[in-house]
């Protein structure tokens, strides 16, 4: 962030050299705070214009479900693969989440983000497998096992063996990917609101290279990823961290992020969240979704007809916005460009 210094004096005319050396040092201020970005990059407003169906349309959601060692996976292969994805979802989450309900997944419930990543996959050409936790969440004794034998199978039946090997967890799944990544190889892998368990095991020289993708809000976890980004890089691990900021709501916002809900419920929404006070005068939340009482305001309403099918997908974003806890697909052009670096 830019600090403002204090006020200038009163202007005194202009002078021909003074302006050009002032214009030199803001190219040179410039330059520099454009590397100190590179550095750490931001997951920012600027990036939620990217809508829910911007994707060209020879990019299409058709997985394939099956049943393995009792739990679900779903998976799809794009023509000319280049890389494998497995992604594991947070407490709460299952499989059904990433991907749209369909002929192939009658279950399935395409959560705004979770779909949006698999998307953003399917178009760069990663082959994504996402596998349910037996659980509420992930566990690291034999479930850990089971889910590397899991990928094993799965990656040599469909002779994919010869493609670099990527994870992304997101919270309960970034524990359980930082796990995994011991006793599968991995060419990198992406821990969102997740530290990872790198203080509970010992941390081999050939630790793939880590991406931490995280909420500064959340003073904690961002404490311990400081520490951890540290140890690794010690250890001559390839580390990086994007931070998710806050960002304000607007009229088009849930038309703009959730399929199937209407643009005058978009708008209806966001004026119940500024009548209730939900929002302050900028639109930005005034708590996290979880602890705002969105959802009794709504069934209160007469004005707003939201399919309950939806509600769980309106919550989604809202935390989103609130940015201290939640799955993101904001920064996917920086995470598979992580992915991608560290391919050969």
């Amino acid at each position: 962030m830019i600090k403002r210094g204090s006020r200038s004096k009163a202007w005194q005319g202009p002078r021909l050299p003074v302006l050009i050396a002032c214009l030199g040092l803001i190219l040179v201020v410039s330059i520099l705070l454009i590397g100190e970005n590179s550095e750490k990059p931001n997951s920012s407003y600027g990036l939620v214009k990217q809508k829910w169906n911007s994707f060209d349309s020879s990019v299409q959601l058709n997985p394939t479900v099956e049943l393995r060692n009792g739990t679900d996976v779903i998976w799809q292969i794009p023509n000319s693969p280049k890389a494998v994805l497995f992604l594991a979802h947070g407490c709460n989450g299952r499989a059904v989440h990433f991907w749209d309900r369909s002929p192939n997944c009658p279950n399935c419930i395409g959560l705004p983000e979770e779909r949006l990543l698999i998307l953003h996959a399917l178009s760069r050409g990663f082959a994504v497998i996402t596998i349910s936790s037996a659980g509420r969440c992930w566990t690291l004794g034999e479930e850990r096992l089971v889910v590397r034998e899991i990928i094993r199978w799965w990656v040599e039946r469909h002779k994919l063996e010869k493609l670099p090997l990527v994870a992304l967890g997101a919270s309960s799944g970034g524990y359980f990917v930082s796990a995994l990544a011991k006793g599968l190889r991995f060419s990198s892998i992406a821990l969102m609101i997740a530290e990872g368990l790198f203080d509970q095991m010992d941390i081999p020289e050939d630790y793939p290279p880590t991406l931490f993708v995280h909420m500064p809000k959340d003073s904690y976890r961002q404490r311990k990823i400081g520490e951890f980004l540290v140890v690794l890089r010690n250890k001559g691990i390839d580390v990086a961290e994007i931070e998710c900021m806050e960002f304000p709501l607007s009229r088009n916002f849930f038309t703009d992020r959730i399929p199937g809900l209407e643009q005058a419920n978009s708008t209806k929404l966001f004026e119940l969240f500024q009548e209730k006070g939900f929002i302050d005068e900028n639109g930005y939340m005034r708590s996290d979704g979880r602890r705002t009482r969105w959802k009794e305001a709504l069934r209160e309403s007469n004005a707003i007809f939201l399919n309950k099918n939806l509600v769980h997908h309106v919550q989604e974003e809202l935390n989103l916005a609130f940015a201290y806890h939640e799955m993101t697909s904001l920064p996917s052009e920086q995470i598979f460009k992580w992915f991608e670096t560290h391919m050969s």
